[in-house]
């Protein structure tokens, strides 16, 4: 095959600048990606924890769950704005914040994210796998769902974008088809009347939903960055926003009315299938096809990560199709052994730990948020973000690094995670507020440390002639 024709295939550019003559698309595929991204077997086992973890009964389990989407869209949909503006990936427009080095730290914390949750991913697929197809054994099942996702993630940027358009139709009307199905049914005497309101259920429901979102900020614009910059802010940013609180409400809400449907303490998935009947085999291959689907996504954040990190070092290399088809195949590799040695509660503990990685992205996110909207308005030199000097950013900027780090600090004493719980971790019993404590002092520490300064230049949006 030519390289011309590969790159008809596969996506020619890894992390740098996408030229205005090579942007295509609409906003509204930004709806399709992070709609049909969201409607998977993760976040529906996760809303059912709001009837059994967190006991609330449907009314106010609802209410809690959109708000909590509402708010954290916000933040998925400001970063993903971004990529228009920018034509580049999320993790190499933290150089324009951090210093071309002083990034290196935060891109090495996303890419162990998007390992984690490849890893997590492709046991989860092989066992769907092995649990529709018996014949087919676990560790060979976990290969096939491997293998699928890479090859997906390998042809890039277009494929995700297609499979997502339409998985929007076969999975929201799969998820439509499911919630029918269960209100057809004859319902459970305690269906509307299971669990009750209770303050910390509330507000941990809510601090979920905002941390689920905020989990998506370091690559939402990734998948965005290919759009005409003249598409401007409001429509990726409400493209973005519904899809992705759309998604996540409908399937969080699934699994919450699938657990009230069926016996009290029937495990989340298994109530899935017991409550829809003759469809729940359907939605069971449905689900094992959007999971691999959305670990395309963790393995192609992964590869821009670890060739961001590269570059780093080796400013002016711009890797081949054929360097990211390899790179792409190492980490397959590396991921498959990990996947396959893994114990039975490897998941659990995996997302354990990157659930408590989340307290570096929070005051990251800020400060990304920051810098754009409010210190640079969206004018960044991109020629100097490849630089390898930094160009006008420089190696490293000290206020964002001490904003980030004092941010980082801020949080541990509410941190209430698998791997560590802070003094006031339950400060209110089962609610996570370490987010709120980092997003609430690293936004103006880092504005006021940024401005304080009046020699970092504003430069123009485009490379250097």
């Amino acid at each position: 095959m030519s390289e011309n024709s590969q790159q008809t295939l596969i996506e020619n550019h890894t992390v740098d600048y996408v030229p205005p003559a090579e942007r295509h698309g609409k906003a509204r595929d930004l709806f399709t990606l992070w709609f049909s991204t969201n409607i998977a077997p993760l976040p529906i086992v996760t809303g059912a924890m709001v009837v059994q973890v967190f006991h609330l009964d449907l009314l106010w389990g609802l209410l809690a769950i959109v708000l909590g989407h509402m708010i954290g869209g916000v933040f998925i949909a400001l970063a993903s704005a971004q990529g228009p503006q920018m034509g580049i990936p999320q993790m190499v427009q933290s150089r324009g914040q951090f210093g071309r080095y002083g990034a290196l730290l935060i891109v090495l914390f996303a890419a162990v994210i998007y390992l984690g949750f490849f890893i997590s991913n492709i046991v989860l697929a092989g066992e769907s796998i092995h649990g529709i197809a018996p014949v087919v054994p676990l560790p060979a099942a976990i290969i096939i769902g491997a293998i699928s996702a890479t090859a997906i993630g390998v042809v890039g940027y277009r494929f995700i974008h297609t499979l997502n358009r339409i998985g929007t139709w076969v999975m929201g009307g799969a998820l439509l088809a499911g919630f029918i199905t269960i209100f057809c049914s004859e319902l459970p005497a305690d269906f509307f009347s299971r669990g009750a309101f209770n303050l910390s259920g509330f507000l941990a429901t809510i601090c979920l939903g905002i941390i689920w979102q905020l989990s998506f900020s370091p690559y939402v614009s990734d998948y965005s960055r290919y759009l005409p910059a003249s598409i401007g802010i409001a429509k990726p940013f409400w493209a973005t926003y519904f899809g992705a609180c759309l998604g996540t409400i409908l399937s969080f809400s699934f699994g919450a009315v699938a657990v009230l449907a069926t016996p009290e303490g029937t495990e989340a998935m298994a109530a899935v299938k017991q409550a829809t009947g003759v469809l729940g085999p359907v939605l069971m291959v449905l689900f094992l096809l959007n999971i691999i689907s959305h670990n395309a996504l963790n393995l192609y954040g992964a590869v821009l990560s670890i060739v961001t990190s590269i570059q780093t070092f080796a400013g002016a290399w711009t890797p081949s199709i054929r360097v990211r088809v390899v790179l792409s195949s190492v980490v397959l590799a590396g991921c498959c052994v990990m996947a396959l040695g893994a114990s039975a509660n490897f998941i659990s503990h995996f997302i354990g730990l990157i659930l408590a990685l989340l307290l570096v992205l929070v005051p990251w996110a800020t400060i990304n948020l920051v810098d754009f909207y409010l210190i640079k308005r969206g004018r960044y030199d991109i020629a100097s973000i490849f630089r390898a000097d930094g160009g006008i950013y420089g190696r490293f900027n000290p206020h964002a690094i001490t904003a980030y780090f004092i941010g980082i600090l801020v949080q541990l004493p509410f941190a209430n995670t698998a791997l560590y719980a802070g003094p006031y971790a339950n400060y209110i019993e089962g609610v996570d507020l370490s987010w709120l404590a980092g997003l609430l002092v690293t936004a103006p520490l880092y504005y006021c440390l940024a401005t304080r300064s009046k020699a970092e230049p504003t430069a123009d949006l485009s490379l250097a002639e």
